[in-house]
């Protein structure tokens, strides 16, 4: 495989106030290779979501480097930060983070339309994708007319629609019943082997270790496995 992004010392604290510093990262040094379908795993408060943050350029770290494909995202400005995420990353958030007056196809066509990409197209991969994770009779449904697993589905198909490179997938089952993560997992999995995209999971659910291929374990914000 090849490497997709390197972490070098990558280190991340939060300030609170004027003196209150919590450490969230210490020393993080990580390599995620192209096509990889990994989690990173630990308890709560051990700097997963904060490590899924760093990586999608969503924050900024306090030390250290974060090379994607041979260039250090942590030096980017604020719209050039903006514009890689656009080009490269699909998030899928635990609260799936749809627009709620926007039905399943508008909101899984959201991406394309910043992307720039025309009508048609757009429309095209977006009842495709709704069709692949199971929801071609939903497509027309708001948010608040969808079940949680349903919900997250869609959220999938925004994240893949698009095309990214790297899938992020923040504590993706931890609203779902057993069988329905199990499911969405599967279907990832398959997504990962079909369209060789990288996801990279923040999880504490054994059901979703046991599906990757990889894990890296984090404590007290730093690898410990």
């Amino acid at each position: 495989m090849t490497a997709l992004i390197q972490t070098i010392g990558l280190s991340k604290t939060y300030t609170a106030g004027k003196n209150i510093q919590t450490p969230a990262l210490a020393n993080i040094n990580l390599t995620i290779d192209a096509g990889d379908f990994m989690a990173v795993a630990g308890p709560s408060g051990s700097g997963k979501s904060s490590l899924l943050h760093l990586l999608g350029a969503l924050d900024n770290a306090n030390s250290g480097s974060i090379i994607y494909e041979g260039r250090d995202i942590t030096q980017l400005n604020n719209e050039q930060r903006a514009q890689f995420r656009l080009k490269h990353i699909g998030f899928v958030f635990q609260a799936y983070n749809l627009i709620n007056t926007l039905n399943a196809l508008e909101n899984v066509e959201y991406i394309m339309l910043l992307q720039g990409i025309g009508n048609d197209e757009r429309k095209d991969r977006a009842v495709d994708m709704l069709i692949r994770v199971g929801l071609g009779d939903y497509i027309y449904r708001f948010p608040n007319e969808m079940s949680g697993g349903q919900q997250q589905r869609v959220a999938v198909a925004r994240a893949i629609a698009a095309k990214p490179k790297i899938i992020l997938a923040d504590e993706p089952t931890a609203n779902l019943d057993s069988k329905t993560a199990s499911s969405l997992m599967d279907l990832m999995r398959q997504l990962n082997e079909e369209n060789k995209i990288t996801f990279i999971f923040s999880t504490h659910d054994q059901l979703v270790m046991s599906k990757v291929k990889k894990i890296v374990t984090l404590k007290d914000g730093e690898i410990v496995k």
